[in-house]
């Protein structure tokens, strides 16, 4: 992969040899955000687990303290009393069988997040092949599948983020945006592997996680002391 001259300048600033602390590793990622948006600054982490047995799967989510800079737009599959719940509560969109066809048959996609009450599984099912690659499948797990629909849409409008391996075994977050105080990155970094670590699998043996990169959106990895993370 060929990259920019921007890009080639920026990866000057990291020492590849080098395992940086969470502090220095946030401040090099603030420096190599030198495009002219403000960049998402992301951890990946891989992981030793296979996500292939279900006793190795990870996903859950969590409260980033100082959000992710991001304006999340919330779709809420919903009828009744938890309808007007939702409506009341700030979703973007809340509806039920009648968004089915427009998702299905005109493509439409312009929501980040899906909450379902669990009556209405039945009814976002239909929709798994469309949802499912893109993530956007409701799951108990990370709480997206809940009668309290008052407590997910705030936790989402706040901040809140899912963590899951990929086919490869990597969880891929969002922290923040460049443009947010070392500290508030620090706090949210902190939050994220701290719930990252809890949710190890019993059954994995040997190492849980292998390496820890961070970067912004377009500028270079910079890898962190692992083992230190994970105490």
């Amino acid at each position: 992969m060929k990259h920019g001259k921007k890009y080639r300048e920026a990866a000057k600033a990291v020492d590849r040899s080098v395992l940086y602390d969470p502090e220095q590793a946030i401040a090099l990622a603030k420096e190599t955000a030198i495009a002219k948006f403000d960049e998402t600054i992301e951890v990946h982490i891989r992981t030793g687990c296979d996500g292939r047995h279900a006793d190795q799967q990870i996903r859950g989510a969590v409260v980033l303290p100082h959000g992710t800079g991001k304006t999340v737009r919330v779709l809420v599959f919903a009828k009744g009393a938890k309808a007007d719940e939702a409506t009341a509560a700030g979703a973007d969109f809340v509806g039920a069988e009648e968004l089915v066809p427009r998702i299905q048959k005109e493509g439409w996609l312009d929501f980040d997040v899906v909450v379902a009450t669990p009556d209405m599984m039945g009814v976002v099912g239909r929709l798994g092949r469309i949802l499912g690659p893109k993530g956007l499948m409701p799951n108990p797990k990370s709480g997206t599948v809940t009668m309290d629909v008052t407590k997910a849409i705030n936790d989402i409008k706040a901040g809140k983020v899912e963590y899951r391996l990929d086919k490869s075994n990597i969880i891929h977050v969002p922290i923040g945006k460049a443009s947010f105080a070392p500290e508030a990155l620090k706090d949210n970094f902190d939050a994220l592997m701290s719930a990252v670590i809890k949710a190890r699998p019993a059954a994995l043996k040997g190492q849980f996680m292998k390496s820890v990169v961070m970067a912004s959106t377009m500028g270079p990895g910079i890898r962190l002391n692992a083992a230190k993370l994970t105490g």
